[in-house]
């Protein structure tokens, strides 16, 4: 009997390689070819000014916005705000628009969580809410840091080695590859529920 696939999909890679990208692609295209589908979640986007990156925003999956973190920011509190490189991570605006879609609900058909990294997990509250939906019997679409130096973060790596998580790790040459492989898993687990 064959092992029943994996409902935590991971997928990890370079930073640049296009995981964002391709989670919003088999977002996408799940979403036109299962337009009935409750999917709730996030991805974060970069912001860009005269073509330099300055920031990243949160995206829910119903296209609400607000800001993950800057170099621009210069307010009297965000001097408090914790800082990744030479960004300034809003803990606030990640928590008032990441958690809740992290609710996890009944009607819920696929979990959709771009990234769960050092900049999100800045909020004590994010890990916890990502582990209910990773525990929960809902499919999860969620992308990851690869491990730099060969040192993971520790919440990470609790999701890297999760028995139920299944790792796709990304690279340039297989891009579309892994899209049709992780679309195909997605639409197996979805008509199952």
């Amino acid at each position: 009997m064959a092992a029943a696939p994996s409902r935590c999909l991971l997928v990890t890679g370079p930073p640049g390689v296009g995981k964002t990208t391709l989670v919003m692609r088999v977002f996408e295209t799940l979403r036109g070819s299962h337009p009935n589908l409750s999917i709730r979640g996030f991805y974060t986007r970069g912001v860009r000014e005269s073509g330099e990156r300055v920031g990243f925003e949160v995206v829910t999956v119903d296209a609400r916005s607000g800001p993950l973190a800057s170099s621009k920011v210069s307010s009297p509190e965000s001097v408090r705000w914790p800082t990744v490189g030479k960004y300034k991570v809003d803990v606030a605006s990640l928590e008032s628009l990441a958690l809740p879609e992290l609710q996890v609900k009944e009607e819920t058909d696929l979990f959709i969580i771009d990234e769960v990294g050092k900049m999100e997990l800045f909020s004590s509250a994010f890990f916890p809410a990502v582990m209910r939906v990773i525990e929960s019997n809902i499919p999860v679409l969620a992308t990851i840091p690869i491990p730099r130096n060969g040192r993971d973060i520790p919440g990470v790596a609790r999701l890297r080695n999760h028995p139920g998580a299944a790792i796709f790790t990304l690279n340039t040459g297989n891009r579309d590859m892994m899209r049709e492989t992780i679309y195909n898993q997605l639409k197996c687990l979805l008509q199952k529920r």
